[in-house]
């Protein structure tokens, strides 16, 4: 198998080639979370209380990484996560993102806080596979309108995030008193009069960025399942719900009628001390039982973390920082790179342990390390 020959060589390294492009406000903003970021080290660190178990003499001579998700074909199980604020690292924005989940056979999840529209990202991949993250609006019409939107504009799935009824306590953007720079506008919110009103007013009076901090005035925090039940009827795509860390509320999501779960902490940025999201994909997957596919984000920085959760059941992996300095560093390409990073990663560890397709994952290829291996 040949490798490429040229850098970066590891999905680390896209932080430190993205750093010195980006202002203290932006790169803190990317890479911190909240309160004390216990949550957004622990997703990570996590990784290491699980173990591989190898199979030797397997033949691995035609590895597999293509797999499904909601019926749609991929070419690797490494997508990216919806991610706020495109612009804010590089000019293209989401464009860089999609066209180069489209050009790696992966899927794009945008964000409600994309700094382009569904329609031009839509037309940027018109073959990728693209799904929409929302959140519901107070304005029910307002949100009817994007999924109509999202719908006509040939996205297959939504992803309604459930974990946002009000921004986590992000204390480096506080200090840093973070703003959007005036040509970023986020699309999505902006085309609520009433929305981008606010926005003004509150920025004006604050001195900060409002949006940041406007989702309990944007969104419906009110929600229950209800509403996702409603969403469900209003729309032909499938529903996948982001945000459980339980296996509660997988059990609830598939009573109403749920097409998938993200097992999802925000990457830390929001409700600190929660269980890292690799720790909560176990109970959730089984809980689930087969009944609609499992995804999960969170910490993901190597090929072998990836093997790690799709041995755990988790269908497909999302990532967001490591899309954030991808871009920041080098456009379509440093974001391109960063995914081939993963699936090269990825390919090798498969072959090490004896696997020859994600979709065919021995049930016993992973235990868990007793505790004291996760402090190494």
């Amino acid at each position: 198998m040949a490798a490429s020959t040229e850098g970066p060589f590891c999905i680390a390294d896209f932080e430190t080639l993205a750093k010195p492009k980006l202002s203290k406000a932006v790169y803190d903003f990317i890479q911190t979370g909240a309160n004390d970021c216990v949550t957004l080290r622990d997703n990570i660190t996590a990784f290491r209380k699980y173990a591989l178990r190898p199979r030797m003499l397997s033949n691995v001579s035609d590895v597999n990484l293509t797999t499904t998700i909601q019926g749609q074909q991929v070419d690797s199980p490494v997508g990216i996560s919806p991610v706020s604020y495109g612009k804010m690292v590089h000019p293209d924005g989401e464009l860089a993102l999609v066209r180069a989940c489209q050009e790696s056979g992966t899927c794009y999840i945008r964000s409600t806080h994309a700094t382009r529209s569904l329609d031009e990202l839509a037309r940027a991949a018109p073959t990728g596979v693209k799904w929409y993250q929302l959140f519901l609006f107070k304005d029910r019409n307002t949100t009817l309108r994007l999924v109509r939107q999202a719908e006509d504009s040939g996205y297959s799935a939504l992803v309604l995030t459930v974990d946002t009824a009000v921004t986590g306590h992000r204390v480096a953007d506080l200090n840093n008193q973070f703003k959007l720079a005036p040509h970023i506008r986020l699309v999505d919110i902006e085309s609520d009069k009433a929305v981008r009103e606010e926005y003004s007013r509150l920025e004006a009076e604050t001195g900060i960025g409002a949006m940041h901090y406007l989702n309990a005035q944007v969104f419906d925090t009110s929600i229950t399942w209800e509403d996702a039940k409603w969403l469900k009827q209003n729309t032909r795509l499938p529903v996948i719900i982001k945000g459980i860390l339980t296996a509660e509320d997988a059990r609830i999501a598939i009573t109403y009628g749920m097409d998938g779960i993200v097992v999802s902490n925000h990457g830390g940025r929001q409700l600190d001390g929660v269980m890292a999201a690799i720790d909560a994909l176990p109970d959730v997957v089984k809980v689930v039982n087969g009944r609609c596919e499992v995804y999960m984000d969170g910490g993901l920085r190597t090929g072998v973390d990836v093997l790690k959760a799709l041995a755990l059941g988790a269908r497909a992996v999302f990532v967001g920082r490591p899309a954030m300095w991808s871009l920041a560093y080098n456009g379509q390409s440093g974001v391109r790179r960063m995914l081939q990073i993963f699936r090269d990663e990825l390919k090798i560890a498969m072959m090490l342990a004896g696997v020859d397709s994600v979709k065919h994952l021995p049930e016993n290829l992973v235990v868990k390390n007793c505790g004291c291996c996760s402090r190494l």
